[in-house]
């Protein structure tokens, strides 16, 4: 009987060890996935930090280039007042100008470096110029000739262009060079109006403008060695 009872209280004994063996087992596991979610919530907090503080230094880089692009090149020259009051106003202006519309310009960078795109887009300028010079030539050779040889048309042909900047300059470089005017923008699909045969040939088989813009915002679809050596030269300084 005594030796009945032993059995028992050891097999009782045996069985508690057990459950708290299975409950310390369960709390440590418990805790184990507590200080690992844990972790995993903080390192999410810190990459939160990390790329807010990345997105606000773009932010304000972007506000910062596309403010001295609006009052540099055009505030200044184009006002002719250079007094206090006049700068101020330019200033506010350019401002408010540069706070709601950073976020066009300058967006969707292959690579982060935006020097290399103001580089390229202030050495695009005189290129459209000069496009714009021989444009002006030629619409002057059409009306003054006798003959009037102007055949009007609507033409329609897609772009490799990725970006809304890309595509809104590329537009408005078509708008301001004689002879074209950009009707619409659907989908990637430009409608032009053409003056000639000759001008609607070179939009539809030049590109030369098209692939001018995308050299300035690197898209993707167009390589250049220029590319490869600004990505090169980034790489190097990011190593």
């Amino acid at each position: 009987m005594e030796v009945t009872v032993l059995i028992q209280a050891t097999d009782e004994a045996f069985r508690i060890i057990e459950e708290s063996k299975n409950r310390a087992l369960e709390v440590l596991n418990t805790s184990v996935r507590f200080t690992a979610d844990a972790k995993l919530l903080e390192e999410k907090k810190i990459q939160a930090i990390f790329k807010g503080a990345e997105r606000t230094k773009a932010e304000v880089t972007s506000f910062a280039a596309t403010f001295a692009l609006l009052f540099f090149p055009f505030w200044l020259p184009l006002s002719g007042f250079f007094d206090l009051f006049h700068l101020g106003i330019g200033v506010g202006c350019c401002a408010l100008v540069a706070y709601i519309s950073h976020d066009l310009l300058f967006v969707n960078v292959r690579v982060g470096d935006m020097r290399t795109i103001v580089k390229r887009f202030f050495a695009y300028i005189p290129w459209l110029i000069y496009q714009i010079i021989i444009a002006n030539f030629h619409v002057a050779r059409l009306v003054l000739s006798p003959k009037m040889p102007i055949n009007p048309k609507i033409i329609k042909f897609k772009v490799k262009l990725d970006s809304d900047i890309s595509l809104v300059t590329f537009a408005n470089s078509i708008t301001l060079t004689p002879g074209t005017i950009t009707v619409d923008i659907k989908e990637g699909e430009y409608y032009v109006h053409a003056l000639d045969e000759a001008v609607a040939y070179d939009l539809l088989f030049g590109g030369k403008m098209e692939d001018r813009v995308a050299h300035v915002y690197m898209e993707a679809e167009h390589v250049y060695v220029q590319d490869v050596l600004d990505v090169a030269r980034i790489y190097g300084a990011l190593r």
